[in-house]
């Protein structure tokens, strides 16, 4: 690898290690009151905590971050948006600056090819197109609620740009990207990824203004579709949930209760006025709940939206350093060995900051040459 390449991984991976800490530990999060965790008068929120750029999660979530970018016009070619960017640290662009970052894109926006070991990566996506490559030869293009959900397991590349394919409006995009973590025995399994287009993530409708989409775990009568094979959330009783749940103005939801023991939270991430409980959450905060009471949720005056992350703790160490995530410092640093050794398997496409030819439609290529389209 050209000298070039390695200090450019390590100063992404410093990047990186500066907004993630080096150890995470589960947020066991103080009831409100002082009454035992046990006691039957439990209150169903916990804590209420403000939402910054990289949200605060709980085992077995090591952390989501909410990008919200809207970026201009495109240029031809999709090379760099219709503005100046004068002023931006291009490389390290995560400065809000206009409604809009470029990241570590030089000249598209995003997230040129970077290496992850020990857990998955989520990417809900509202608003916008992700163009994805990896150093197994997978490609992607997927975006306008569509998920990928990526087993990084014992190591690969990818890389994760913003293509600006309109010239003539306006390119908005918004995303989650969720961390789940990873078993010890399931950290060094064979890397894979899977798409759930949108037109396959069920939602409950209940027709009075209320929409849950259920990207993981069972809502009701509906069943998301299976993650991959190794991840976490395919064992059923580790309760894994992940919905996107809006409600238009002055409506009101029900979450159901789940098993008791779960970390679950809510992130209130749009809207001005919401109530869990009974109680005000502030605009742009997160709600730590019991997992095992039913709570209602009620919107003001205006449309809100909500993110909820559930699942059971893994209840292992966790290491994190950059873009590794194991169980010791030992194995952290046998994955930076293991990466500078082959770079886990190298990088087949033509640039790091790949973007696929704009006349093509959402579709996703896998490792094995399987093709599909969104």
């Amino acid at each position: 690898m050209r000298k070039s390449r390695r200090n450019f991984l390590g100063k992404f991976a410093l990047s990186i290690a500066a907004l993630l800490p080096w150890n995470r530990k589960s947020i066991t999060a103080e009831p409100k009151n002082k009454k035992s965790m046990n006691s039957s008068n439990q209150e169903p929120i916990l804590a209420i905590k403000p939402l910054g750029f990289q949200w605060e999660t709980a085992d077995p979530f090591l952390f989501c971050v909410h990008h919200d970018d809207k970026f201009p016009k495109g240029e031809v070619h999709l090379g760099p948006p219709a503005a100046d960017l004068k002023g931006r640290h291009i490389g390290q662009d995560f400065i809000l600056k206009d409604g809009w970052r470029m990241y570590h894109g030089k000249t598209v926006p995003g997230f040129p090819g970077h290496p992850h070991r020990g857990f998955e990566t989520i990417t809900v996506v509202r608003k916008g197109i992700v163009d994805h490559a990896d150093s197994m030869g997978g490609a992607g293009r997927y975006g306008e609620g569509d998920v990928q959900w990526m087993t990084a397991g014992k190591g690969l590349q990818h890389s994760e740009m913003f293509p600006l394919l309109h010239q003539d409006k306006e390119n908005p995009m918004e995303l989650f990207q969720i961390w789940l973590n990873l078993p010890q025995k399931s950290k060094m399994v064979q890397p894979h990824f899977k798409m759930l287009w949108s037109e396959n993530i069920p939602v409950l409708d209940q027709q009075n203004g209320v929409y849950v989409e259920v990207v993981a775990g069972r809502l009701s009568n509906l069943q998301a579709d299976n993650p991959p094979p190794d991840s976490w959330a395919a064992d059923a009783s580790n309760e894994v949930a992940i919905w996107n749940i809006m409600l238009e103005a002055n409506r009101k939801f029900t979450l159901p209760a789940a098993s008791k023991g779960l970390n679950r939270t809510l992130y209130f991430y749009e809207g001005d006025s919401l109530w869990i409980a009974g109680e005000s959450i502030p605009a742009y905060h997160a709600a730590v709940l019991a997992s095992d009471q039913t709570v209602q949720i009620q919107s003001g005056n205006q449309a809100v939206k909500v993110l909820m992350l559930q699942g059971k703790p893994i209840n292992e160490p966790v290491v994190q350093h950059g873009p590794f995530v194991m169980n010791s410092r030992e194995e952290i640093q046998e994955a930076f060995q293991d990466y500078h050794r082959d770079q886990f398997g190298g990088w087949p496409w033509p640039k790091y900051d790949q973007v696929h030819d704009a006349s093509k439609k959402r579709f996703a290529l896998h490792a094995d040459g399987r093709t599909e389209k969104g």
